[in-house]
């Protein structure tokens, strides 16, 4: 049975790994393991050791503390990716629409980045 702390570390380092722009092949290799294993920890089947995490920080470019950063309260009731009432998911992190964005987002130029951010406001009636 899945644990709760263990899919949520798992939904961070699928997270980062999309972010940066690496699939799960390029960072099983840079982490010395089958990127079937990355699968597992992805997905909570498989827990990730103290110093696996360590590895996977590392080639991730982040702090070890990163994966567990905004773990629910109640770690026996996650977070999911389905919307709330708004439309927009509970965690906009398990969508990898929102992800793909922003990572195109900051690929752009600055200028067009702050063109794109106020068109983005104007359009939603947040401005």
């Amino acid at each position: 049975m899945k644990h709760p702390v263990d899919v949520h570390v798992g939904k961070r380092i699928r997270h980062r790994r999309w972010l940066v722009g690496m699939t799960q092949q390029q960072l099983a290799e840079k982490v010395g393991i089958k990127f079937q294993q990355i699968q597992k920890y992805e997905t909570g089947m498989n827990r990730v050791s103290a110093s696996r995490l360590w590895d996977i920080s590392d080639v991730l470019d982040v702090n070890v503390g990163f994966f567990f950063d905004e773990m629910p309260d109640d770690t026996a009731t996650p977070n999911s990716g389905s919307p709330s009432k708004t439309g927009m998911p509970v965690d906009i992190m398990a969508d990898k629409e929102a992800l793909e964005l922003v990572r195109s987002y900051y690929a752009m130029p600055e200028n067009h980045r702050r063109r794109l951010f106020d068109l983005a406001r104007v359009m939603s009636d947040v401005a």
